[in-house]
């Protein structure tokens, strides 16, 4: 039985189940019995069905009324598609709010240094999302805004893979480090551009994790 945090329970119990479809201990199409889960993580059945909630808001999972939740597969055709979409909206809601004040350029580089202390990688990913929502939130369209938020839920499970790596979350921490650069010399294009570059540069590893993941489960077939 693997026992969590009575603390933030339903955010300890989605952490877990996230962890276990990356890990392929929960199935791709795979029902969700939640008597055996919910055992298995030492947790009553409410904060359960709150995760699985969430799971299914972010996309994680399915959910036929009557019958239960699905887990969703993790697929290079998914992440392809989630990854074309952040270098669009994210750059374009920076240009719409503009150069930010000194004291917004302050907390984001003290986010970002919270980014690259975190120990687990959704204490990045939380982090990581907190800078970029910070990063954009004078922006006046808050439609535009809420779609970030959204893929940002739509790509978690995704982004656990990518952070469990700290080559990656340097990486990340650096990128970001260049943005707020290029805003301290009020090069507002130059830090949007530097801004899609920071979104695109984690797809090409999660796409070759996919792949691998992919590979390494049609062999065991």
């Amino acid at each position: 039985m693997q026992l969590l945090s009575r603390e933030n329970t339903s955010d300890s119990v989605a952490t877990a189940v996230r962890r276990m479809i990356v890990d392929g201990e929960l199935s791709g199409g795979e029902r969700i019995n939640e008597v055996h889960l919910s055992q298995h993580l030492g947790v009553s059945r409410t904060p359960l069905l709150e995760a699985l909630t969430r799971l299914a808001h972010e996309g994680a999972l399915d959910t036929i009324p009557r019958i239960g939740h699905f887990v969703r597969a993790l697929s290079v055709d998914e992440a392809e598609q989630l990854y074309e979409i952040r270098p669009l909206l994210d750059p374009e809601a920076l240009r719409r709010a503009g150069l930010p004040a000194k004291e917004k350029l302050e907390r984001l580089r003290d986010l970002n240094e919270s980014i690259a202390a975190a120990k687990s990688p959704d204490e990045v990913i939380n982090a990581d999302n907190e800078w970029h929502i910070e990063l954009l939130s004078e922006c006046p369209n808050k439609i535009l805004v809420d779609l970030v938020r959204q893929f940002m839920r739509r790509t978690h499970r995704y982004e656990v893979a990518l952070m469990r790596e700290r080559g990656n979350v340097l990486k990340a921490t650096s990128n970001h480090r260049s943005i707020l650069a290029a805003l301290r010399r009020h090069d507002l294009d130059a830090a949007c551009s530097a801004l899609r570059a920071n979104l695109e540069s984690g797809r090409a590893p999660i796409i070759a994790w996919l792949e691998s993941r992919e590979a390494a489960a049609g062999k065991t077939r």
